[in-house]
């Protein structure tokens, strides 16, 4: 009887073993510090185009591989991190709701075909609201390389797996924890080891879409024989017609491009002497718009020579820097406006168009072809941060880097076109709002700016070819689209940075705006990626607080106001403030413009993390890799927060209207 009892007992506890293993769950771990390369298959519908697909998993197109030999799976390499406190390895993301249509959490589990995780809720969707979300990875314990997320589909064994992907089946059963291989669950997340990345590179020429059927034949067939005799005569002559075609359109393009090149030769019809009798070289330019640092995104980017609406050609002259050479431009190159362009869509730099002043010159409002445009207007004197700016933007292309549209020169001034950010400087809204005639950001809209920047920042730290510091990161320098989504702009002062013994540096004289510059670099002058970590940290203080980098304070004995750093007087606050339970000193510091609508666990980790970045030593300030996850993971955590204010949530409208 003990014995049968033994056995019953025996077999419950291999049959919820089994049902356990039959539903794999996210990977448990316990090093919260912890960050790998990991992967995730994704099976893409007909309208999930790459930039869809880039910004639903907030990945580069390098990121995205193509698993091909028919099949219509793509891999997405994302950094995997252990999540606290669920202590199960994930990655964030957002995802942008595009209809009314729904739930979110529906729509969600949709889009990602069941390797994201959400919870589960009722809240409806809405065109344009920005969702954050965890999609589950998994970090090797070092047998392998990689560990790729995979949802089971029907037909899927882990048999036909294995061969796949190239692995045993003894690995993928031990990965998963899997008992009976014959018994996998479809709709189940599986983890597939790797040791080198899967696929191949995303064909960007052209997107994921529907195998094409295949082309009639030009033979045609009576009973089991082929008649080659019926239609092959036609098709040598069709084919030939067709490539003579082709050859002729090639000529006739080859030529006209010539024709219309868009610098004629240097000549003595092209120089003239300047009043201070010094050679100029004027260069009769067309209003040819064929390239452009835009990326296509700007309706200025059009292809063929612009003629006017007489349909004469513009030849217009204007002066082009000896500085904008062909050298400045290793990539993309500008679009070139005409002076009288510029002049008219600012109404001649009236006062009622002026934007701001940048470090090196005065911004306008501006109309060109039809596009919204802010207008850098600078002296000529200004050609170094003015090749700078064309040099990086001309290079870099991010949805949170403010885009280059194309310049224009006269005899003495020099001019930036950028896309327009409507909504202005993050500063604007951040300091004394309502007199600008601002209503002040929620809480949410405030780490959504900061994660948009710290994504743009990283990718010129480390996804770019050459790396870049931009040494004057500040809340003005942060601009804000019509949906709030930010911007860094402003790259006149942006270096590049060659290997060193220690790191990323390079030497340069001090230059930057005082409150943000990091103590290394006020010393030695020695611009690293670390110095920028330090400015953004500065910035995450103005966030939370609502002052200034350099701020006002009152004396303690003299009443009188002193101008204090922003970092010093936060780190006092937090000295005193232990924790997220007990941050009476901290409270006090947080802008009141917030009306206590915010989570306090929240603001203590932006604060600890602010914290991180104006470490007075820069090995220890994180990289702004690491801050992009710390973000990512105080948004989730904010959303989940609001998402208890039911009713009075303020996730969608992202600002602060009062309760």
């Amino acid at each position: 009887m003990k014995l049968v009892q033994t056995s019953f007992s025996i077999l419950v506890f291999l049959l919820n073993l089994h049902c356990a293993f039959s539903y794999p769950t996210p990977l448990n771990c316990s090093d919260t510090t912890r960050l790998c390369t990991s992967f995730l298959a994704f099976k893409p519908n007909q309208n999930q185009t790459l930039p869809i697909i880039q910004s639903m998993f907030d990945v580069l197109p390098e990121d995205v591989t193509v698993e091909g030999n028919n099949r219509d799976y793509l891999f997405i390499k994302k950094n995997c991190s252990c999540a606290a406190p669920a202590k199960k390895y994930m990655t964030n993301t957002t995802f942008t709701v595009r209809e009314d249509n729904g739930s979110v959490y529906d729509l969600v589990m949709e889009a990602y075909g069941g390797i994201a995780f959400l919870p589960n809720s009722t809240r409806r969707a809405r065109a344009g609201a920005v969702v954050s979300l965890h999609l589950l990875c998994g970090c090797s314990s070092g047998l392998w390389n990689y560990l790729m997320s995979y949802v089971m589909q029907d037909g899927d064994t882990i048999e036909s797996l294995a061969s796949r992907f190239g692995v045993s089946m003894d690995n993928i059963e031990m990965v998963n924890g899997i008992s009976n291989p014959d018994n996998v669950s479809v709709g189940a997340l599986y983890y597939i080891p790797l040791n080198s990345v899967p696929g191949d590179p995303y064909p960007l020429e052209k997107e994921i879409s529907p195998t094409p059927a295949p082309a009639p034949s030009v033979y045609t067939f009576a009973g089991n024989k082929v008649n080659h005799k019926a239609h092959l005569p036609y098709g040598w002559i069709i084919g030939s017609l067709a490539v003579g075609t082709i050859l002729i359109f090639v000529f006739i393009y080859v030529w006209v491009s010539l024709k219309s090149s868009i610098f004629s030769a240097p000549g003595p019809a092209n120089h003239a002497k300047d009043p201070d009798g010094k050679v100029s070289h004027k260069f009769h330019i067309l209003r040819k718009t064929s390239f452009c640092c835009a990326s296509g995104r700007s309706t200025c980017c059009e292809s063929g020579n612009q003629r006017p609406t007489n349909g004469e050609v513009n030849n217009r002259q204007m002066n082009i820097p000896k500085v904008v050479g062909p050298d400045v431009f290793d990539m993309d190159k500008p679009v070139v406006f005409a002076y009288e362009e510029i002049l008219s869509s600012t109404d001649s730099f009236s006062d009622s168009n002026l934007l701001g002043h940048g470090t090196y010159g005065s911004v306008y409002y501006g109309v060109l072809r039809e596009q919204e445009v802010a207008i850098k207007r600078m002296t000529a004197t200004k050609t170094k941060e003015f090749t700078a700016e064309m040099k990086v933007l001309c290079k870099v292309h991010h949805a949170n880097l403010v885009e280059l549209i194309g310049f224009a020169a006269s005899d003495d001034e020099l001019f930036l076109i950028y896309e327009y950010a409507q909504k202005g400087s993050l500063r604007s809204h951040l300091h004394d709002p309502q007199n600008k005639g601002h209503t002040s950001i929620s809480w949410i809209m405030r780490v959504q700016i900061a994660l948009d920047a710290a994504r743009g920042l990283e990718y010129i730290h480390e996804h770019t070819k050459t790396h870049y510091v931009h040494r004057d990161i500040k809340t003005s320098n942060i601009l804000l689209d019509s949906a709030f989504r930010a911007k860094i702009s402003d790259f006149g002062l942006a270096k590049l940075v060659g290997k060193t013994g220690e790191g990323e540096a390079s030497a340069t004289r001090v230059v930057g705006t005082f409150g943000y510059l990091a103590p290394e670099y006020l010393s030695d002058g020695l611009a690293t990626t670390k110095s920028d970590v330090y400015a953004f940290g500065v910035v995450l203080f103005e966030l939370i607080s609502g002052r200034e980098a350099i701020t006002k304070t009152e004396g303690v004995v003299m009443k009188n106001a002193e101008r204090r750093a922003l970092a010093s007087i936060m780190l006092a606050a937090l000295r005193n403030s232990p924790n997220s339970m007990s941050m009476s000193s901290l409270k006090d510091c947080i802008d009141p413009n917030l009306m206590d609508l915010y989570p306090h666990d929240c603001v203590y980790k932006m604060a600890m993390l602010a914290k991180q970045c104006v470490d007075e030593d820069p090995i220890l300030r994180p990289d702004m890799k690491q801050v992009v996850i710390s973000l990512s993971q105080i948004l989730l955590s904010s959303v989940e927060w609001e998402a208890t204010l039911a009713g009075n949530s303020q996730v969608f409208s992202g600002l602060v209207q009062g309760r």
